[in-house]
This record gives C-alpha cells, sequence and structure tokens, in this order.
C-alpha cells in the first residue's frame, strides 16, 4: 500500500483554514449579485486545486437538499457531498476531503462503504462531518420527521461505522434507531481507526454529541471573545469523555485592498443586494429548530446572516483580516473555514496577500 502522511487536520500549521460551501450556488450567501458564485463543476475543480496547492487544510462541502427560497433559491443547486469528495480526491494531492453526512437520511452501513472508499482514493485525506439535522422541510423530503432525540440517533449511527471499521467479526446490532443482522464491511479507511470525524453541534446535547463522536467541533460566535466561552466548554465536555475535541470556527470573507472598498461591498451584497426573502425564512428555520448559534445572534446580525450563514465576518484589508485570525488563534481557535462571495474570483487575493501575513505571525509555516 502506498504510504500515507498524516492527515492534514493533524498537520504543522497552528492555525488550519478550509475552504466552506464551495458545493452549493451562492456559497454561504443569501445574494443577488449577479456575481454570486454559480458552483458550476468546472470552476469548483479549479477552487480545489488552487486551495490544494496553496496548502489550505480542508475542503468541507455543506448538505443541502433544498433551496432557501427567495429570487435565487439559493443551495437547491447543491452537489451531493460524499460523491463530491470523491471527485476532488482525484484532482487533489495533499488538501482534505470532507463529506457532509445527514445521519437519518443516510444509512450508516452505506455511509461506511462509501467514506472507506474516499479515504482509498485519497490516500487517507478523507473526513466526515456528521450532521444530524435540523430542517424540516428536507426531512420531510425523505418522508422523514425532524425528532428530539437525534443525537441519541447520530451516536447509534456512529458507533455502527466505527465497529464496521474496528471488529474482526460480523455482528448484530440492536439500537433504538438501528436493528441490523450480521454487519460487516470491507475496505476498512486508510485511517485508523476511522477517518478525521468533525460536527457543528451548538446545543448542550450538540455539544455532549461532539465530545463523543468528534475529533473537531466547529462553533459560531458574535464576537472573538465570547469564543473563548466556547472553546472552554467544549474541552471540559470532551474531557468527561476521556477526549479532546479541536475547536473551529467559521466565517465569510470579504478582503480587499481597503477597508472601505471591503465594507462598500459587504453593504452591497449582503444589504442592498441581499435575498430577503430567502434571509427572513432560512434565519427563521435557524432559530426555530437549529439552535446553531447565539439566541442574540438573530435580533443584532441579519446581514451576517444574508453575507455567510450567521458566520463571523472577515471584512477588511488583508492586514485587517490576519490580525483577527491572530485573535482567534489567541482565544483558543485551532483553524477557521473561510466562504466567498464567489470562490474563483476572490480567494487568489486571500491567498496571496493574507497567508504571508499569518506565516509571518508564526500561525503558518
Amino acid at each position: 500500500m502506498t504510504s500515507h502522511l498524516p492527515h492534514p487536520m493533524h498537520g504543522p500549521n497552528k492555525f488550519k483554514i478550509g475552504v466552506f460551501s464551495l458545493n452549493a450556488d451562492g456559497g454561504l450567501t443569501l445574494t443577488k449579485v449577479p456575481e454570486r458564485w454559480p458552483a458550476i463543476w468546472s470552476e469548483i475543480a479549479e477552487v480545489a486545486r488552487m486551495a490544494d496547492k496553496a496548502g489550505l487544510e480542508f475542503l468541507l462541502p455543506i448538505a443541502r437538499w433544498k433551496g432557501f427560497g427567495g429570487d435565487m433559491n439559493s443551495r437547491e443547486w447543491s452537489y451531493e457531498t460524499l460523491t463530491f469528495a470523491a471527485a476532488l480526491a482525484g484532482i487533489t494531492e495533499r488538501i482534505a476531503v470532507f463529506s457532509t453526512v445527514h445521519v437519518p437520511m443516510v444509512h450508516p452501513v452505506f455511509a461506511a462503504k462509501a467514506l472507506a472508499t474516499i479515504d482509498h482514493a485519497s490516500n487517507g485525506r478523507a473526513g466526515l462531518n456528521i450532521v444530524c439535522g435540523w430542517n424540516p422541510e428536507e426531512f420531510g423530503m425523505f418522508g422523514l420527521n425532524l425528532i428530539e432525540n437525534r443525537y441519541e440517533q447520530g451516536l447509534e449511527w456512529f458507533d455502527i461505522i466505527r465497529r464496521i471499521y474496528t471488529e474482526t467479526r460480523p455482528f448484530d446490532y440492536d439500537g433504538q434507531f438501528y436493528k441490523l443482522k450480521g454487519v460487516s464491511g470491507l475496505p476498512r479507511p486508510i485511517q485508523t481507526p476511522r477517518p478525521v470525524t468533525l460536527n457543528a453541534g451548538f446545543s448542550p446535547p450538540g455539544r455532549d454529541f461532539a465530545a463523543r463522536a468528534a475529533d473537531f467541533l466547529f462553533t459560531t460566535f458574535t464576537e472573538v471573545d465570547k469564543g473563548r466561552e466556547h472553546i472552554e466548554d467544549m474541552k471540559r465536555r470532551a474531557a468527561e469523555q476521556g477526549r479532546d475535541v479541536g475547536v473551529f470556527t467559521t466565517c465569510h470573507v470579504v478582503c480587499r485592498p481597503s477597508q472601505a472598498e471591503a465594507e462598500d461591498y459587504y453593504e452591497l451584497y449582503a444589504s442592498t443586494e441581499a435575498d430577503q426573502v430567502s434571509v427572513d425564512h432560512y434565519m427563521g428555520q435557524k432559530e426555530k429548530f437549529s439552535t446553531s448559534h447565539e439566541a442574540d445572534a438573530y435580533r443584532l446580525h441579519r446581514k451576517r446572516f444574508a453575507g455567510g450563514a450567521g458566520t463571523y465576518p472577515l471584512i477588511g484589508t488583508p492586514q485587517h483580516i490576519a490580525s483577527e485570525m491572530v485573535r482567534m488563534s489567541e482565544a483558543g481557535f485551532a483553524g477557521t473555514t473561510v466562504s466567498f462571495v464567489n470562490f474563483k474570483d476572490e480567494l487568489p487575493y486571500f491567498l496571496d496577500n493574507v497567508l504571508p501575513l499569518l506565516r509571518e505571525a508564526g500561525l503558518r509555516v
């Protein structure tokens, strides 16, 4: 077997960076500007190679089955993420390729086989973002109801996959959600005992799930310093399980030569040209069903939901953005995702101008 390097999420950079939502139209934005990301495959492939060549750590897709209405119906056009990761594995060399999988919609025996396939295709670069689900409209497409104890289902789902990868004989599974006979599956992944996992649980049950099943938690915050509370909470929950879980955050980026230029463009796409009907629908569903943000985020930061799904805004010059990332690292974050209005147009400037400043600050080698 070909030898493989450590998974990029365990690589040498102190502050790791991944590209988020490349697989969906609009990325994380809910905007009507004509240059919004179209998620055309040839351009996705170009951006993936660009991020890989620049040494970014991971590509993280968003799992969506239904759009958010409004004029653009953003995210209706989105690529399924297991096949997405498998396709990107063949055109990249070093970057991690994550799949974002909805537990209730994808059977664990299938997920285990698909994920192992990606790990072999990528020579040990696969990753799994476990989502227990929050959107009842998407559940309805599968004939499913949104259940209260979905994290309990997630733990059974994860346990089945773990056992497929580690047990030497077929096993039966008699759980609350899965009753399976003679479960087995080869090949095992290249990564042992399993590929890297992440989760974005925000509520206490979600954090408890991450403490048991995730290697990394992705969380939001309204202000960088408040992120310390989330890190301390997650570290405590993980320690109770005898584990260590790294904590990442998520950001949307407008990087321009001047602060005024960046702020003007942010105002244009996330306020003036926001897809307001879609923003209302998205925020309403998130607030009611998701518990993925601090409570005051919905009241104070509508622009952040139009601009980047409620993630933290990095708006300004390369120097400003690098300094914000330094603050995140100092708060204890292991890294962040980045998204843009148009990845192909905007990622090159970010790579050329922000990464050198992060190297100077000692966050990247």
